[in-house]
């Protein structure tokens, strides 16, 4: 049998976690989950919020709805309810988009350093 080398096992994110990935507070994930229902991780018997690789995809989708895109919370949910494969497609487009420009820049500073 072969070893497993995928270091992504982790079936459960903390709220501390995900708000770091996302790049928001854990009180606006908090905030995010009144006012958006599709943002409903799974809670524990004391109530610890545990985000899955799928709820985290969502948190995703509405900071990039609202914190890059500017689309009020009720435009956001709207989208998130009409249109949510355009909406994931979308993320993942500027998802992409970001790590080639961060790998251009890199580039560039490589670049410079060499002449």
């Amino acid at each position: 049998m072969a070893l497993n080398t995928d270091k992504n096992l982790k079936l459960y994110y903390s709220i501390k976690e995900v708000a770091e990935m996302v790049g928001v507070s854990q009180s606006m994930l908090r905030f995010w989950e009144k006012e958006i229902p599709m943002l409903k991780p799974k809670t524990t018997g004391n109530n610890v919020r545990q985000y899955t690789d799928a709820d985290i995809e969502n948190v995703k989708a509405v900071y990039n709805l609202v914190k890059v895109r500017g689309f009020k919370l009720a435009a956001a949910r709207k989208m998130l309810r009409e249109n949510k494969q355009g909406v994931d497609d979308n993320t993942r487009m500027i998802e992409s988009l970001i790590r080639v420009r961060d790998e251009l820049k890199e580039l560039k500073k490589q670049l410079d350093y060499l002449t």
